[in-house]
């Protein structure tokens, strides 16, 4: 395995580990990111024109918050792969790599000599993981796939429309790029710890379509053949959920559906009616369903008459009932909560400041330094350490590599 030049004073669990990140925006760059809070080092390599995110808006010093969030603590590489010289240094460089990670679409790095079979000829331990819309294989290998055009095939849209009265409208997240990026860094997880067994790697072939119906806990009911049991809500209906605003203004949501058999009692027994126990609209499930619309009413009625939000949860926790409030994005980053876990780090934006960005979900009890570390790199800021440490490259071949555009960078002031 390769050795990460710059180790955390304890080892994290993926210490060890080198990763070539050739991934652009966001389903590869995660999960990269993931790998590399957990301790792999990981060398981004982007083409000349950069990865698209470091455009975008807002940004600071020349990086974009966008970019730093997904790629803060890699080292950065800047190379034309398009190049015969460009393609070589790759492969030069999967010599000493564990992971690769790429999202190109398929075809593309065939075309440039680096596809898994080429990669692995030099480095048989490599596991190769490739990210597409809809695989490497099969009927639509070369249909343009983006996030909002997966979710909508996979019926995620149709789905969000549906709990809107049949609205069609796509939210602003990127569903399909974040779970497949989990998916990925999940599969390669599981093929570093096989190769230990087997001394060999893999290549990996994750598509976004069948992330997304993978992920998708509802799919099944969608699959379901044949009549159900009516006095049963089919895979729960989380769509359902109530969201209600209490006196003050503020709006929560309440985890269960207020129709099932049990958490109807523990509603009513909340708002102490239990008269509604008795009423003919409510008697059971399948009646609860049908007079949905008034038993919602009834009970957004009662929670207007509850002075906040503070008061209305610690009045349905005493009905095992979960109680969170609508918190508009990054509301949750400001609470006693997120500062006590260390929900939010501060980023060096390289120019005497700092950018705020999530840290890492996990907290292993052996690896306390797992988390969000390093700065986000310019692009080709390590071009020449890099390439002088792993490939032994002197001065004058970084010099003729740079002069005939195989090497490149953007740094501030150049």
């Amino acid at each position: 395995m390769g050795v990460v030049t710059s180790p955390t004073p304890t080892a994290r669990p993926l210490t060890g580990v080198r990763v070539l990140d050739l991934s652009r925006v966001l389903s590869g760059p995660h999960c990269t990111r993931m790998l590399a809070d957990m301790g792999a080092d990981v060398i981004k390599v982007e083409p000349p024109a950069g990865d698209l995110t470091r455009f975008a808006t807002p940004r600071r010093h020349g990086l974009s918050s966008y970019f730093v969030q997904q790629n803060v603590g890699k080292r950065n590489l800047s190379i034309d792969l398009a190049t015969p010289g460009g393609a070589e240094i790759l492969l030069q460089l999967v010599e000493h790599a564990d992971v690769l990670v790429e999202n190109y679409r398929p075809g593309v790095m065939t075309r440039l000599g680096l596809d898994a079979d080429a990669a692995r000829a030099r480095n048989p331990r490599l596991i190769y993981a490739s990210i597409s819309g809809y695989g490497q294989t099969g009927p639509w290998v070369n249909r343009r796939a983006y996030a909002p055009v997966v979710e909508a095939e996979a019926g995620i849209v149709a789905s969000q429309g549906n709990a809107r009265g049949g609205a069609l409208a796509k939210d602003p997240h990127s569903h399909a790029d974040v779970y497949t990026s989990l998916e990925t860094a999940s599969a390669i997880l599981a093929a570093l710890y096989q190769r230990e067994h087997t001394g060999e790697g893999q290549w990996i072939d994750v598509s976004m379509a069948e992330t997304m119906l993978y992920v998708n806990e509802h799919l099944h009911d969608a699959l379901w053949e044949g009549g159900d049991d009516p006095q049963w809500i089919r895979s729960f209906r989380p769509g359902d959920y109530l969201v209600l605003t209490v006196a003050n203004g503020e709006s929560l949501v309440v985890s269960g559906h207020p129709a099932e058999r049990g958490t109807f009692d523990f509603f009513i027994a909340a708002m102490d009616r239990q008269d509604l126990a008795d009423d003919p609209r409510f008697v059971d499930v399948a009646a609860r369903l049908a007079n949905f619309d008034e038993l919602r009413g009834i009970i957004g009625d009662f929670a207007a008459t509850i002075p906040d939000a503070a008061t209305f949860e610690e009045r349905f926790a005493q009905h095992q009932l979960a109680v969170g409030r609508v918190r508009q994005p990054g509301e949750l980053t400001t609470t006693a909560w997120a500062t006590d876990r260390g929900a939010v780090v501060d980023v060096d934006d390289r120019g005497g400041g700092t950018i705020r960005v999530p840290n890492s979900p996990w907290r292993f009890s052996s690896s306390p330094d797992v988390g969000v570390s390093g700065v986000p790199k310019y692009r080709g800021e390590d071009n020449r350490s890099l390439l002088a440490d792993l490939l032994g490259y002197d001065d004058d071949r970084l010099d003729a590599l740079e002069r005939s555009g195989v090497l490149s960078s953007r740094l501030p002031g150049a």
